[in-house]
């Protein structure tokens, strides 16, 4: 997982140049037959597929029959054996999602049995749109030359994650998801233990913020269910304004726990002056809302009160610090892990100073 200014994956509807039209690996001639099997729609038509997206997570393919659209999500023919549970684990939430207020890709099928891909893969509907991460600093029309129209893209932004947090996530089935009891005390110790496998470097504030963590909680800690990394990287927007959020995608780290450290991980990098912001962001976030406005949006749209807020900023930073060390510390000769030398320390830091200065009772 990278961050919010550097995160590159795959989308799940994005087409990435230079893969289209790859010849994939996949021998696709069992799908149609599996297919037809489970009635679904487009029975008997010829299928064409293409590769819309690849990565060392997963692969997304269009696949079409007649009028029929679809994209399958699944694992590359070498990854990990547990990336099938990974991917079982999007379908329960995508489905459970179903017949909610959530922008999402609707649940199509999945199928567990691996005589016909190799390995688990579930069908999602074709959502048409566009996702930020395709304009490179360069908002679509209209939202390049109409500063309110681009205000909507980020109110649109915090409503998705708004809306994810009312979910019923018990009356959905989720209630094994994740572990909602001791949310907090676990993403201590574990992104604790995280950083001493890496066996890098120190980090100046690290200990500072570890210890307020662990002396801190939430004022009001409400489970629910959670994205795991959501920004402007895992959302598609529809066509033309005004702004209106398609789908929320990229579900590998889903879970059920607390809504609000989303709301952090969004907004945790959120430049302080957006009329003139610095461009080291994967987006231009020239004339957005003020962070104030978008968590006031949250909130309203959440129900969820946000007076708590600067503990979930000190958690994001602290843990994003985490998650890219691991990143450096494995650079090599890659350029984009290199870059997150210097920016780790930053956030530690950042954490620390947060931290620090934060009047806050538990």
């Amino acid at each position: 997982m990278d961050s919010p200014a550097t995160r590159r994956g795959p989308r799940q509807i994005r087409r990435i140049p230079g893969q289209q039209g790859r010849q994939p690996v996949i021998d696709f001639a069992p799908l149609a037959n599996w297919m037809d099997e489970s009635g679904l729609p487009g029975k008997g038509e010829p299928m064409q597929t293409r590769l819309l997206s690849g990565g060392t997570q997963n692969e997304i393919y269009e696949i079409t029959r007649g009028e029929h659209r679809c994209a399958l999500r699944i694992p590359p023919v070498h990854a990990p054996a547990d990336r099938d549970k990974g991917i079982l684990r999007e379908w329960r939430i995508i489905e459970a999602l179903d017949g909610t207020d959530v922008p999402h890709t609707p649940a199509v099928a999945v199928c567990t049995d691996a005589a016909v891909l190799g390995r688990t893969f579930y069908l999602m509907g074709f959502v048409d749109g566009w996702s930020p991460m395709d304009h490179r600093r360069v908002w679509p029309a209209p939202f390049d030359a109409d500063p309110a129209a681009r205000a909507g893209l980020a109110y649109q932004l915090a409503e998705g994650i708004a809306l994810l947090s009312t979910v019923d996530w018990r009356d959905r089935g989720l209630h094994d998801l994740g572990r909602p009891d001791g949310f907090h005390e676990r993403q201590v110790a574990r992104w604790t233990g995280f950083f001493d496998r890496i066996n890098g470097r120190e980090l100046d504030g690290m200990d500072t913020a570890t210890r307020w963590l662990r002396e801190h909680r939430p004022l009001d800690y409400r489970p629910g269910l959670m994205h795991g990394d959501y920004q402007f990287a895992n959302v598609m927007y529809r066509d033309g304004a005004p702004a209106r959020l398609a789908a929320i995608v990229d579900w590998e780290m889903g879970t059920v726990g607390d809504p609000k450290l989303d709301l952090a991980w969004m907004v945790q990098s959120w430049p302080a002056d957006t009329s003139a912001p610095d461009d080291s962001g994967y987006v231009d976030m020239r004339d957005m809302p003020s962070r104030d406005q978008v968590v006031a949006h949250y909130s309203e749209v959440s129900g969820r009160q946000v007076d708590d807020l600067d503990y979930y900023l000190v958690l994001a930073k602290w843990k994003l610090a985490i998650v890219l060390e691991q990143g450096f510390q494995r650079a090599g000769d890659d350029v984009k892990l290199q870059s997150f030398g210097p920016i780790v320390p930053e956030l530690m830091r950042a954490a620390a100073e947060l931290a620090e200065t934060t009047e806050y009772r538990s």
